[in-house]
């Protein structure tokens, strides 16, 4: 664990081995802001405008991965996490922990561990509910992808009718989406969202997934993450534990956990595990996909 600067921010703590390196925010958040294979491109957005600044009085996005509770509200999703995190030391990683979000009753925590040699991290988010009357809520990681890339979720096998008779999967759709878009192609086995900086409107689905798995290709690498599914619990958004938004300025790989209500003193936690590799060519086909990515992801499942 290295305390660093970095983007015009003094305190800032980075953690790495030879395949994988991050940085993550303590003046303010925590964003975990940067992500590369070391001499790397960095496969999250920042927000040049809004990059070694603190303590404004609105909610900023800044961009990289943070920790957020659905559903999601106008008011208290948007919590200004603008002040100082604490941090400590864990085997192999690191507890992020900002400021209590008092008007939420809910305290949040990050824990952050780093595979000794692979290109793999494993973030335990946690909320915990400090307040006086329960909460409803599921946890919800965002991870707010460098533009130019393409969003890859795998779909499960295909049946036949009139063998499968029943549906094994929903795809939620919000009052903008448009199932015609050329940034979004779905095909047999996968579901591809490509960043257009061009793009003049957002898009946005949400899907139940099974595969547990998602991923985004840019600038020559592969961004890998995966999540659990629980069939038998409820899920926000209609019941998704899997979203995904785009816009001009980037694409947002999302993972849900189940809907709970959250008592007094208790908490919720949910796991995503994170890989990256190198010298993956840009995604544009399902072929591709067939090809590149899930040689890559099939394997560690």
């Amino acid at each position: 664990m290295d305390i660093i600067e970095y983007g015009g921010w003094k305190r800032n703590v980075r953690l790495a081995n030879p395949k994988i390196e991050l940085v993550a925010t303590l003046d303010c958040g925590p964003r975990i802001i940067h992500l590369a294979v070391p001499g790397g491109p960095n496969v999250f957005k920042q927000y040049a405008d809004q990059m070694g600044k603190a303590g404004e009085a609105a909610w900023q996005i800044r961009g990289g991965h943070r920790l957020w509770f659905a559903p999601e509200d106008p008011v208290a999703t948007y919590f200004p996490d603008n002040g100082p995190v604490q941090v400590e030391e864990l085997p192999r990683g690191i507890r992020l922990r900002p400021a209590p979000e008092t008007a939420n009753g809910i305290q949040k925590e990050i824990d952050i561990t780093l595979d000794k040699k692979r290109p793999r991290v494993r973030l335990r988010h946690r909320l915990i509910n400090i307040g006086q009357n329960p909460v409803k809520l599921a946890p919800w990681a965002l991870s707010v992808m460098a533009p130019g890339g393409t969003m890859i979720l795998g779909l499960p096998p295909r049946g036949s009718h009139p063998k499968d008779l029943l549906p094994n999967q929903t795809i939620t759709l919000w009052p903008y989406t448009d199932l015609g878009d050329a940034r979004l192609k779905c095909g047999t086995r996968a579901i591809l969202l490509r960043q257009d900086t061009a793009a003049t409107k957002p898009e946005k689905f949400g899907i139940l997934t099974p595969e547990g798995w998602a991923a985004y290709a840019v600038a020559g690498c592969l961004f890998v993450k995966r999540f659990p599914c629980k069939p038998r619990k409820t899920y926000p958004d209609m019941g998704c534990n899997a979203e995904f938004f785009t816009n001009a300025d980037m694409l947002e790989v999302e993972s849900l956990g189940p809907l709970v209500n959250l008592k007094p003193g208790r908490k919720v936690e949910h796991v995503e595990d994170w890989s990256l590799f190198a010298d993956v060519p840009q995604i544009e086909t399902e072929a591709a996909v067939d090809q590149y990515v899930r040689p890559l992801v099939e394997p560690q499942a």
